[in-house]
């Protein structure tokens, strides 16, 4: 067996574990390249960053959209794994919440677009995360606390609304001023299990 045309060969393809490991890659450079360069970033440039080519990209997520769906749904599936921990509490979830609207400010600009997307999908998505999000929110709210369940939904539409800025430390800062200008308590800003 001839060992010299083995060396220059690609390693084995991993199947159904690279595929996992590819979609992983692509939402997390998705999240990072969107958050600094805007949703019309290429995304050429999300492929190289999380090291695969084009068509591994468009194997995942034929469009934008369904790229933008996949960061949004981990986004919120983050935030109900916060709310489901045995510590957890509303002043830890906010600082969750609060660190995915900083990594991920430039999906606000997705639904005030006017671009050929089907706007009433893009809310109704848009929607029933956000739901999924403040039952998180609501099992921690405790009784006593300033807010109702209802202020409570309205202080993070006006803090995902205050969240701008070039970059990640201004989209924070803002967020937080925005929270304590509401009299709210936020954990630390990092992400689940950071």
């Amino acid at each position: 067996m001839e060992q010299s045309g083995q060396e220059g060969r690609r390693p084995a393809n991993d199947g159904p574990k690279a595929a996992a490991r590819n979609r992983a890659a692509l939402v997390t450079a998705a999240r990072e390249t969107f958050a600094e360069r805007g949703l019309e970033a290429p995304l050429s440039a999300i492929a190289r960053r999380a090291r695969v080519g084009q068509g591994v990209l468009y194997r995942h997520f034929p469009d934008r959209a369904a790229l933008v769906s996949a960061v949004l749904e981990e986004n919120v599936r983050q935030i109900e794994q916060a709310a489901d921990a045995e510590d957890a509490t509303l002043p830890g979830l906010l600082g969750v919440l609060t660190w995915h609207l900083a990594e991920s400010a430039a999906f606000i600009g997705l639904l005030h677009s006017d671009r050929a997307v089907d706007r009433s999908a893009v809310r109704a998505h848009s929607s029933a995360l956000s739901e999924r999000v403040q039952l998180g929110l609501r099992a921690h709210l405790p009784q006593d606390h300033p807010l109702t369940a209802d202020d409570l939904e309205l202080a993070v539409a006006m803090v995902s609304a205050a969240v701008i800025g070039p970059t990640r430390e201004e989209r924070v800062r803002r967020a937080l001023a925005a929270w304590r200008l509401l009299g709210v308590q936020v954990g630390p800003v990092l992400p689940f299990g950071g």
